[in-house]
């Protein structure tokens, strides 16, 4: 009995020492993809400086996104997120919703379609066309990867593996934030998107979203996770509804107000064309331009 103690004992060290390991880990290679993501951006900024660029506050929206991104993830915020149900919520609201939305008003597709050479941008307009970003760029899927990933995430036991493991932190926040950043883009992106939905799609889709976010806010707030306190869970569960409420607004807005640039009549030297054409792209009708602005 004593050797199986001990090797009881080594198999719990071995265990704690790689939890205590991963976790920094974790947080320094999101520090690296975000300080990447921050000078990557500045570089094709940079680059594509003798073009007509984006709105200067473009810029400002995209590094706040990357800034909310991070709080979310490292930091006293992200900590307490470990132990408080309500701190986990306003990360969630962060790297789920918020940030993705504002990096996504950063236009980084745009951005490296000016700061790339012709060849680099025709290959990045060649990958916007694939079958498969098609298929994960569609608004009801991008829909039921966002919302399906959050139900399954708080209704099973993947809630408290995620706050176990390091990895598996790494892997759910890895999607929540890619699924909200692609959702974002597919419903509202400024970005040039060559399989854009129609808007009546769009709009029906945002519809059915948000009705799925809130419903699950209302349900977590009567049913919280396995080990979290009802009062806990309660103020959780507000900052969910009440903080997705604010961002689904600002979608809906952003959907309303897209449709009416890219609708409305443009000017025959439309500033589009040069771009499009150098990337490429086939010419487009009035009904599909998108602002620059």
């Amino acid at each position: 009995m004593s050797s199986d103690h001990a090797h009881h004992a080594d198999h719990t060290r071995h265990s704690e020492t790689a939890a205590a390991v991963g976790w920094p880990v974790f947080e320094w290679l999101v520090v690296v993809v975000l300080v990447l993501a921050a000078a990557g951006y500045g570089w094709l900024l940079w680059s594509g400086r003798h073009r007509t660029g984006p709105s200067p506050w473009r810029p400002v929206s995209f590094y706040v996104g990357l800034l909310g991104v991070g709080v979310g993830l490292v930091g006293p915020l992200a900590h307490a997120g470990h132990t408080s149900f309500t701190a986990h919520m306003v990360g969630h609201l962060l790297v789920g919703m918020l940030g993705p939305l504002l990096l996504v008003l950063g236009t980084p597709v745009r951005v490296a379609l000016r700061g790339l050479s012709t060849a680099g941008a025709r290959r990045v307009s060649r990958v916007l066309r694939f079958p498969v970003v098609r298929w994960v760029t569609h608004p009801v899927v991008a829909a039921i990867l966002n919302a399906g990933g959050l139900w399954l995430l708080y209704t099973t036991a993947l809630f408290h593996w995620m706050h176990a493991s390091a990895w598996g932190h790494a892997l759910v926040h890895t999607h929540i934030f890619l699924a909200g950043y692609v959702f974002t883009a597919a419903i509202a992106g400024p970005d040039p998107d060559p399989h854009r939905s129609s808007f009546r799609v769009r709009a029906v889709v945002l519809v059915l979203f948000i009705a799925a976010h809130s419903v699950l806010a209302k349900w977590l707030y009567a049913h919280p996770p396995a080990g979290v306190a009802p009062h806990d869970a309660h103020v959780g569960a507000q900052v969910m509804y009440y903080g997705g409420d604010v961002v689904d607004v600002l979608l809906i807005v952003l959907l309303f107000l897209g449709h009416h640039r890219a609708t409305r009549p443009r000017p025959a030297t439309d500033r589009m064309y040069p771009t499009l054409i150098q990337i490429g792209e086939p010419p487009v009708s009035r009904h599909h331009r998108e602002p620059l602005s």
